[in-house]
């Protein structure tokens, strides 16, 4: 927590308890949007919390993937800026490999898209949509299922995922 002196208190207009909760939310957020790299030895035997992701079914090597783990609440799921860990690499056809570390054991969920054109922008038509649990994407749900049937629990070891990559 940052910590501030009484006299630049005064000088900023508050007092110490109020600059105190003022930089909370700042250590707060900062576990959020973490990019990391794919980094396949962090869910080695022996390693962990960390979890070691398999999505099937892509279906080319152009574009790139994104993978995003989010706590399982409804609040973060699949919200903007509520992600905690994000992976990009370039896509290849067929099966990937991903390893996302975990803070603490616990319930997370995970989300991944196959950005196709690799324009960095969602392109229902094109790209592909992959979430843990494999729960179904549709048009009435707009591709964004309930948290509760994306969720999962990790332990302190390496918990594996499967997850299919689906394409409208």
């Amino acid at each position: 927590m940052m910590k501030i002196s009484n006299k630049t208190a005064k000088r900023l207009g508050m007092g110490i308890v109020a600059g105190a909760m003022m930089a909370t939310p700042v250590a707060t957020q900062a576990q959020y949007e973490q990019r990391i790299s794919n980094n396949l030895s962090n869910c080695s035997a022996g390693k962990g919390p960390a979890i070691r992701v398999t999505i099937t079914d892509i279906k080319s090597s152009t574009g790139n993937v994104r993978l995003h783990s989010y706590y399982a609440k409804k609040s973060d799921w699949l919200k903007k800026g509520r992600w905690l860990k994000r992976i990009d690499i370039p896509a290849k056809a067929g099966t990937m490999t991903f390893c996302i570390p975990v803070d603490a054991p616990g319930e997370y969920a995970l989300g991944a898209r196959h950005d196709k054109n690799g324009n960095d922008e969602d392109d229902i038509t094109i790209d592909g949509a992959a979430m843990s649990n494999d729960p179904p994407i549709n048009i009435f749900n707009l591709g964004k299922p309930n948290v509760k049937k994306a969720t999962f629990k990790v332990g302190n070891g390496v918990t594996n995922v499967v997850m299919r990559m689906r394409y409208l």
